[in-house]
């Protein structure tokens, strides 16, 4: 794997992002912000998943003020996601928050976004600067401010990635360009507390955007894939896009984007992370997906173990295995597993067999070796 892209730290809260912080992991809530106390409860939620960061929509300023109530009793740093009006920007940064997004394709004037800065600086917090495909300013719109539209300027008729003709402007360059448009608004004003994002929906798009932008500043970056769908193929896509990207080193915290309940977007980003071994919270699951030589319903006995294993909070490797034979070969590396077979298993750690056990006690005797192991911090992936 190469070497981690090197990247000066900021911090939101008191979460380090960036330099030699861990990836950090940030959702969304789905709640009307103006409903505190929806609001905190979700916080609440996906902190106990796993979240880091959370970010709120302040799309009025009704929602921008209660952010004052969500942020003194949130567990966790909260980041106000803002679009067209500065004005809700100043409020929810006196509102007490730790962070502030800010979308430099419907914030296009300058004036109003070193109004910002101005009082970012005085609060002493973060600015995100995101870009997103969906609302990137008209072509040759950049930092102007006027009524026109960018669907009617021209935007969605640039080229996307490997599709560009010699010397031709581009979506990535329109991204990276309207990114560091806003950069060195910041910079100009000697501010360098910096996070940055260019996502979009299409995954090699979005790739080489990050890429440019990787090149080009040492800011930390904040990686995502924009509505990347339902839990099952947005899982996927965003794992394609931000693996790729956090393989190359590429990123300092993700947030992945799903069309549901945000909890499943920490487990998801989660799950990114401890693949590439980047992160390790929790149970790590290896499930055989079964075959013709599996004697018992191994796929049900995985769903048991999963749904059992939501009360484990240490960073433990579990197996479960539909072949006596091969099971402990296959999962050696895992902490605890069991390798089923006709009406009995084999209970192994590392490979090595413990015991045997009957079908009805696979998972009660399963869930006894991770408690044992649980006790032994030291026998427990680290």
């Amino acid at each position: 794997m190469p070497e981690r892209r090197v990247s000066r730290q900021i911090h939101v809260g008191n979460v380090p992002v960036g330099g030699d912080a861990p990836i950090a992991v940030q959702s969304m809530t789905k709640t009307d912000t103006r409903d505190a106390e929806a609001t905190i409860m979700q916080t609440y939620e996906v902190a106990a998943a796993g979240c880091d960061i959370i970010r709120c929509a302040v799309p009025n300023m009704d929602a921008a003020k209660a952010l004052k109530e969500i942020c003194s009793r949130a567990p966790i740093p909260v980041i106000a996601d803002i679009h067209f009006h500065h004005l809700l920007a100043l409020e929810a940064i006196r509102s007490g928050v730790s962070g502030i997004r800010l979308n430099p394709g419907n914030i296009r004037d300058a004036d109003k976004v070193r109004e910002v800065v101005t009082l970012a600086k005085e609060y002493e917090i973060p600015i995100r600067i995101g870009v997103n495909f969906g609302s990137l300013p008209p072509i040759g719109g950049i930092g102007k401010t006027g009524d026109f539209h960018r669907l009617a300027d021209g935007v969605n008729k640039l080229a996307k990635a490997s599709q560009e003709g010699e010397g031709e402007y581009t979506v990535v360059d329109h991204m990276v360009a309207t990114a560091l448009w806003e950069v060195g608004i910041l910079e100009e004003m000697d501010f360098d507390q910096i996070k940055i994002s260019v996502k979009g929906f299409d995954v090699p798009m979005t790739i080489e955007a990050y890429q440019r932008v990787a090149e080009q500043t040492d800011y930390p970056l904040h990686l995502g894939i924009t509505e990347a769908g339902t839990p099952s193929s947005g899982s996927i896509r965003s794992a394609v896009g931000l693996g790729h990207l956090l393989y190359e080193g590429i990123g300092d915290t993700i947030r992945v984007s799903l069309a549901g309940d945000p909890v499943r977007e920490v487990e998801a980003g989660w799950d990114i992370l401890k693949s590439l071994n980047m992160r390790n919270k929790g149970v790590t699951l290896i499930a055989c997906p079964s075959c013709g030589r599996a004697d018992v319903d191994i796929i049900k006995y995985s769903e048991m173990v999963d749904e059992a294993l939501k009360q484990v909070d240490k960073p433990v490797r579990v197996a479960v295995m539909g072949c006596e034979v091969n099971g402990p070969g296959e999962a050696k590396d895992a902490d605890v597993g069991i390798a089923a077979g006709n009406g009995r298993g084999i209970i192994f750690r590392k490979g090595q067999k413990v015991r045997v056990v009957p079908e009805s006690e696979f998972v009660s005797a399963l869930m006894e070796e991770i408690e044992q192991i649980e006790l032994d911090p030291e026998a427990a992936t680290t």
